[in-house]
């Protein structure tokens, strides 16, 4: 039986390893600098066109991702997140959101949990074996070179609604 991906409203993305190339990387005084890939952030104006609030759950905690996602207008960031499956279900219970409201895009054991709490389990190529196998959808494409992107996208596929979001993002560049 195919889900209904009508319903969601809010992608959780986890960011080392699904939004970067999982690489942490410090200069010679401390400072954490991360690469996020630009076709993820058309990923975010896809979600956000699309009517979805955006969830960024992440176990780390760095000035980096909170910049990045200020420039994406990301909805919740919520950083040093050490049980994402435990914050989730209370996020979720807050808000009074339901599992099929949910998808999820992540890549290794300290989101398979909080995974299995989503209506949509998506992930890059390079995810663990773990989590590629109870994701819904995995992508060809590596973390961190848009690989959430391509989720996106497939969401919108089976949705039946993915040209027209794009026309409508097109529409704004003209």
């Amino acid at each position: 039986m195919a889900k209904d991906l009508s319903k969601i409203k809010y992608l959780v993305l986890d960011v080392d390893g699904t939004l970067t190339d999982s690489g942490v990387y410090y200069d010679d005084i401390g400072n954490e600098f991360k690469k996020f890939s630009t076709k993820d952030g058309t990923g975010f104006n896809l979600a956000h066109e699309a009517g979805m609030q955006i969830v960024v759950m992440t176990g780390r905690e760095c000035k980096a991702t909170l910049r990045r996602m200020d420039e994406l207008h990301t909805e919740y960031i919520f950083q040093n997140v050490q049980n994402k499956a435990s914050y989730l279900d209370e996020f979720m219970k807050a808000k009074n959101i339901s599992k099929e409201e949910v998808a999820y895009i992540g890549d290794d054991l300290n989101d398979y949990a909080a995974m299995q709490l989503c209506g949509f389990i998506g992930c890059p190529a390079d995810a663990s074996v773990e989590v590629k196998k109870i994701a819904d959808y995995e992508s060809k494409v590596l973390c961190g070179h848009g690989a959430m992107r391509d989720v996106v996208e497939e969401i919108l596929r089976l949705r039946g609604d993915r040209d027209e979001v794009i026309k409508r993002i097109i529409e704004r560049y003209k």
